[in-house]
């Protein structure tokens, strides 16, 4: 049958060879209109919604930018950088890997921030107030990757360690520990290593412990006496905060989503890689709940080859109904790197009351 096909063409360009012209024609029209589309296709994917930089105030910084020497906060105002704030990454104390995993501004100006050798209080200056450095643990350094600020004065941070982690209550101001307690972790993995062990907790308004069991999977809450009051899955779980609703925003670092829980452990709201068309969600560190009922992600470069980190679009915020309304993808000029954590300025509340959905 082919054979024939190819005879009969054969002869119909011979008789009619305009009409081979006009097939011809036709065909490198098709290929220039298919090779047009791609090009338009890919440029409306390089053009993200919102006012990039400009869209609000906001500080941020990320972890694990091993491209360079330093890790670096940014605060960002009117769409330029203003102000950064340094830390070697290699800890000049122990040698160890520094890197940025929770911050706060405070109403003072004053910034709390983790950096996982330690967590520290510094001014709006850049001056420290004081430094928090982690111990050596039964079987390596201890780390910290959360550090909140209770009031203006106090900080609740985990640290991770063997042969406990620990979560505490530090006053600054009088300089005493005001609550310790051992927390549950995975056994016997953390044994020898405590670096999969938490990320960010957090102490409620209500004055709970929510922590997120980063190697159990799980979000547990606590009430003041260490009952558990309340939990639920959540597979690599970074980050979890109480909503004003009273559902629990959550986030998956390996498993990249963001999702909202209600107090029955139903899944009511969630986010995750293939919701956002042209955006890959790569890995979900902090998830925050805006006033508006947005919901705002830092989307981090988990699985990603470092050459192709400039690809990575590193915050997005989207609309209950997952309209992407703002985001950005700044490597170059200014170069941001990675993204873990950001707080909006432009949100009403004090982060260190607990106003702040983050």
């Amino acid at each position: 049958m082919l054979t024939a096909w190819r005879v009969a063409g054969y002869g119909l360009a011979v008789k009619f060879p305009w009409l081979c012209l006009l097939v011809i024609l036709a065909r490198m029209s098709s290929l220039a209109a298919d090779s047009v589309a791609a090009p338009a296709e890919e440029a409306s994917l390089a053009v993200l919604p919102g006012h990039g930089l400009a869209q609000h105030d906001f500080l941020y910084t990320g972890e694990w930018d091993t491209r360079k020497t330093n890790a670096t906060l940014f605060l960002i105002k009117g769409g330029k950088v203003v102000w950064t704030y340094q830390i070697p990454r290699k800890d000049e104390f122990n040698g160890q890997e520094s890197e940025f995993s929770d911050m706060h501004m405070l109403s003072s100006g004053d910034i709390v921030f983790a950096y996982k050798t330690g967590w520290r209080k510094i001014d709006k200056e850049g001056k420290t107030i004081y430094d928090y450095r982690c111990p050596k643990g039964a079987e390596g350094w201890n780390e910290c990757h959360s550090a909140q600020p209770i009031g203006l004065d106090k900080v609740l941070f985990m640290e991770n360690g063997t042969p406990h982690a620990k979560l505490k209550l530090f006053n600054i101001a009088t300089g005493k520990i005001e609550m310790e307690h051992e927390m549950r972790t995975k056994e016997p993995v953390d044994q020898k290593s405590v670096h999969g062990q938490f990320r960010n907790v957090r102490m409620t308004k209500a004055g709970t412990y929510l922590i997120s069991h980063m190697n159990l999977g799980k979000v547990i809450e606590y009430d003041k006496d260490w009952n558990e009051i309340w939990s639920c899955d959540a597979p690599s779980v970074w980050h979890a905060t109480r909503l004003k609703n009273g559902n629990t925003l959550i986030s998956g670092n390996q498993n990249a989503f963001a999702r909202e829980i209600n107090p029955r452990g139903e899944i009511v709201w969630e986010l995750k890689n293939g919701d956002l068309p042209g955006i890959k969600i790569n890995s979900v560190h902090q998830a925050t709940r805006l006033a508006n009922g947005d919901t705002v992600i830092c989307n981090w470069t988990a699985r990603v080859a470092k050459a192709d980190w400039p690809t990575i679009v590193q915050v997005i915020e989207v609309t209950p109904d997952k309209k992407v309304v703002w985001a950005f993808r700044e490597w170059k000029d200014p170069d941001l790197g990675p993204a873990s954590c950001i707080q909006l300025l432009d949100e009403p509340g004090k982060d260190e009351e607990q106003d702040l959905m983050r």
